[in-house]
């Protein structure tokens, strides 16, 4: 049973995947973030309870792609769907088609999910954007429309910025781009200065320093290429 503890906490992921698209649903956004959030937590303690508890499995890699595929996944594609509807100014009007290219980014997600589990190189950087990474993006996004933080939703309530940003993503994950790892034994260099920026931007920016912070990792993450693959 002790070896089961980091399935456990990967299955702990994907039920909290599954929670927030429920609160997605029903339009309950902080809900949401909050199950996100702890779909994150999970996704970075089974690994490291694995290790310490010598628990590495073939079922827990498994597993944790699964998880993966919703949590980080289905549940930005569905915040991006979430945000195109409010820009069509139906979100509780049914189905709306003209949002379904939102899914785009689950389908480029489970497809670099994939890549990644066959990808030898990926052992202390990432080649392109990590889903965890497109998700914290897109979360800071819906949370500052949710709060109106900077009046966001003027510029970003736009069916052509959302499809932009949709496509964007989508490439960003596929993409041949080396990116710093952000494992805890990762944190130094750029990630470690990223870290320590997020206090300051959170207080000042608020939720869309969740944004903010991934655009500067891709930044700081293409200009500093050599430094990836080094694991600086």
């Amino acid at each position: 049973m002790i070896n089961q503890i980091p399935n456990f906490i990967t299955l702990g992921n994907l039920f909290s995947g599954c929670c927030a698209l429920v609160f997605l649903q029903h339009q309950q956004v902080e809900q949401a973030g909050w199950c996100t959030a702890i779909c994150f937590l999970c996704d970075y303690l089974d690994g490291s309870v694995a290790r310490a508890l010598k628990a590495s499995s073939p079922l827990g890699k498994q597993l944790d792609s699964l998880a993966d595929v919703v949590s980080f996944g289905v549940v930005p594609g569905a915040m991006m769907y979430y945000l195109m509807a409010l820009a069509l100014g139906n979100e509780q009007a049914g189905v709306q088609v003209a949002a379904l290219p939102a899914f785009v980014l689950s389908a480029f997600s489970a497809y670099r999910l994939g890549k990644f589990n066959l990808d030898p190189r990926q052992t202390h950087y990432f080649m392109g954007l990590s889903t965890p990474a497109s998700t914290l993006f897109v979360l800071g996004l819906l949370l500052s429309v949710h709060f109106h933080h900077f009046g966001i939703e003027k510029f970003l309530l736009n069916m052509g910025v959302l499809y932009a940003l949709t496509a964007t993503l989508s490439v960003l994950l596929i993409a041949e781009i080396p990116m710093f790892g952000m494992k805890i034994g990762n944190f130094k260099g750029v990630p470690l200065v990223l870290l320590l920026l997020s206090v300051p931007m959170v207080f000042f920016f608020k939720e869309l320093a969740l944004t903010i912070l991934v655009i500067l990792y891709i930044f700081f993450s293409i200009l500093f290429r050599h430094e990836v693959y080094r694991g600086n």
